[in-house]
């Protein structure tokens, strides 16, 4: 039962707080999108080298996942509501300080600063809910949180674009601002402050090693590509976030005072959560990144072009986990998400089929079928990892959900990308070394990425030119239709594992299902 509804009027406000929350998120998830369609413009007016473009992206992202987990126990400790307002004034003045940067290093200083207050913000989002929703509501409010996640990764490019083309690159940051400010404002009046009513002392050596474990390990994955895995880098660093999170399980195990208690995962609906959400990021992320390259190099849209194109995907997940919370009321967890796998596997088979030609009809059909199922997924197994835990910790549930999703995803975008890249390498040499004229190096550049080979044979007469782009738009389909078949295996044994371990309801399905009557819910805390 949630404390929270012993004060009615915090329980009747409960709509306008998700509203609230659904604004603080939405910045969040714009902002990891927004800047890869400005990388063009930044380079112009910064005079940025490719490296630091790399890191304008990569230091948002990492320090973001690094912290999720500490500033998710800080959250149970000091207060979610004061957490998510921290974190808005952190990623607002950094966003200030971003959007009048004058280098790369400027810019990649405060992103990684905007990566601490979205850290702060997320994890406090979703313990928010969990605290200010009964149980059987909240699975829709946590249906429309995950849908506002797929509007907003929507909106990124298309809003980036448009900003570009028509003001400065300074306002996809300067945009940041009036958002916050109401949220902030809104959030002060409209978010209750809830937190751990018996927090012991601060886990310090526990906060350390897993900030430096999943530093280390979200570093390694995003390198691994561009260094090559095989790199002493790579491989150092990636070995050392084995040993650090091996360290910091071994911490928490003993420690009378653990952040992360090790003893959640105990629990089935927890861990078989934790699970569905990390094999859905594992399944996924690879194939919603290489998308993004079918539809700019092979379908020859521009970046605000696929942004909107990804619309019916983000359309989908709004509406299917918007809708989720009806199934499972009927069906029970496992089998929803279980339906929502069965989807994906089928939706990543038809687009297996997929040719250079493909309409884009039958393309968009597809996303909001695909982001249909993913909804059927995100929502209830969000739900039961939230739900499985004290609502005293809540924060770092809420951390736990979002790290295992990003630290899955990126694995997904490392180990899918590196098996496309490798079949697109090694045919695209043996397609190009039948057109006559091509010197070696040339091939050689063009076997890095589909989108070096456009960019190359832009410069190269069109009857040479045309047969190297079709070349590599054909050597990119081969890769593709192998990543979706192995997206479709994850995402088979996505649905195997949800059957096998998740149990099918919260509660046993003897006890009333209709949700009790504020003034019971009072009563019986009142006993």
């Amino acid at each position: 039962m949630n404390s929270i509804l012993t004060n009615t009027r915090e329980y009747e406000r409960r709509w306008w707080t998700l509203v609230v929350i659904a604004i603080s998120v939405l910045i969040i998830v714009i902002d990891a999108s927004i800047v890869n369609v400005a990388l063009p413009t930044l380079q112009r007016e910064l005079n940025t080298t490719l490296s630091e473009l790399q890191w304008i992206i990569n230091a948002y992202i990492m320090v973001f996942g690094a912290l999720m987990l500490t500033t998710g126990a800080l959250g149970d400790r000091l207060g979610r509501a004061r957490m998510l307002q921290a974190g808005i004034i952190v990623f607002a003045g950094a966003s200030l300080a971003a959007a009048l940067s004058h280098s790369g290093w400027q810019l990649i200083l405060w992103r990684a600063v905007m990566g601490v207050g979205a850290a702060m913000m997320l994890p406090a989002t979703l313990a928010i809910i969990t605290n200010v929703f009964p149980q059987k509501e909240r699975i829709k409010a946590i249906g429309a949180w995950a849908g506002v996640n797929a509007i907003g990764v929507a909106l990124g490019p298309i809003v980036g674009g448009l900003l570009i083309d028509h003001l400065h690159w300074n306002w996809i940051f300067l945009i940041n601002l009036p958002i916050a400010a109401v949220a902030l404002v809104a959030g002060w009046f409209l978010i209750p402050n809830s937190k751990d009513p018996n927090a012991k002392k601060l886990d310090v050596p526990g906060t350390m090693l897993s900030a430096a474990g999943l530093s280390a390990l979200v570093y390694g994955l995003i390198t691994g590509s561009s260094k090559g895995w095989t790199s002493p880098e790579v491989m150092g660093t990636l070995c050392g976030s084995v040993v650090l999170i091996a360290l910091f399980a071994l911490w928490e195990r003993h420690t009378s005072n653990p952040m992360l208690e090790l003893g959640f995962f105990r629990n089935p609906r927890f861990s078989a959560g934790v699970g569905a959400v990390s094999i859905m990021g594992l399944a996924l992320m690879g194939i919603n990144f290489t998308l993004t390259l079918y539809l700019q190099f092979v379908h020859g849209y521009t970046a605000l072009q696929t942004g909107v194109r990804f619309v019916p995907l983000a359309l989908g997940i709004f509406v299917g986990a918007g809708s989720a919370h009806r199934i499972v009321s009927r069906f029970g967890s496992s089998r929803t998400i279980t339906i929502g796998f069965i989807g994906t596997v089928a939706m990543l088979v038809l687009a297996s089929f997929w040719q250079i030609e493909t309409a884009y009809w039958q393309l968009g059909l597809i996303f909001f079928w695909l982001g249909f199922s993913l909804g059927y997924i995100a929502a209830p197994a969000t739900d039961a990892v939230m739900s499985a835990l004290p609502e005293a910790k809540a924060g770092i549930g809420s951390a736990m959900n979002a790290v295992s999703r990003m630290v899955a995803g990126a694995i997904g975008v490392a180990a899918l990308g590196t098996a496309l890249s490798s079949i697109y390498s090694s045919s695209f040499k043996e397609a190009a070394s039948s057109i006559p004229g091509l010197p070696p190096e040339v091939v050689e550049a063009a076997s890095d990425s589909v989108g070096v080979a456009v960019t190359i044979a832009e410069k190269l007469p069109p009857s040479i030119g045309e047969p190297f782009v079709q070349a590599a738009k054909d050597s990119f389909m081969d890769g593709w239709q192998v990543m979706t078949i192995v997206s479709c295996c994850i995402a088979a044994l996505g649905a195997l594992f949800v059957l096998k371990f998740m149990p099918t309801w919260h509660k046993p399905e003897s006890e009333p299902k209709e949700e009790p009557s504020m003034v019971s819910e009072i009563e019986e805390s009142a006993k």
